[in-house]
């Protein structure tokens, strides 16, 4: 997902095992995430998307100080997508806390870990062997 700030920016989706940077992109007010090979592309993160980063995670609120959470290890959140015109992306860590990724500090690399599992509706796959299902009663026989 890219926040609504970021629509006007070319972007692609994230890739398992690749690591990013967090960036402030030009022409916006928002920070995201980059490539670093491609600084101007925002890299789109699916809510679920688990993610590692380097070093304990530093963020401000566009003050002069920033904070740091003691953690490395966090989940892409989207937080209040009904509300319009305002950043949903976020990073949701393990003591449930969240964190808009605007308010990421710049510089900090994240690796993807793990890609969220897409579900498909059953009745728009094809059938195949491997969704017959066989009673268990036929296999212990």
């Amino acid at each position: 997902m890219c926040d609504y700030s970021l629509h006007a920016l070319a972007s692609r989706p994230a890739e398992v095992g690749e690591t990013l940077v967090t960036a402030k992109f030009p022409g916006t007010s928002t920070r995201g995430l980059a490539s670093e090979a491609e600084p101007g592309v925002a890299v789109c993160i699916l809510p679920g998307t688990e993610l590692a980063f380097a070093s304990d995670v530093q963020y401000d609120n566009r003050w002069i100080w920033t904070k740091t959470i003691h953690c490395r290890v966090g989940k892409f959140a989207a937080i209040e997508r009904d509300v319009p015109h305002r950043h949903h992306d976020a990073i949701e860590f393990p003591d449930g806390s969240r964190l808009l990724v605007t308010q990421l500090c710049e510089g900090q690399r994240v690796t993807v870990l793990q890609l969220p599992v897409l579900h498909r509706k059953m009745e728009s796959l094809p059938p195949t062997a491997a969704t017959d299902v066989v009673p268990a009663a036929a296999i212990s026989g």
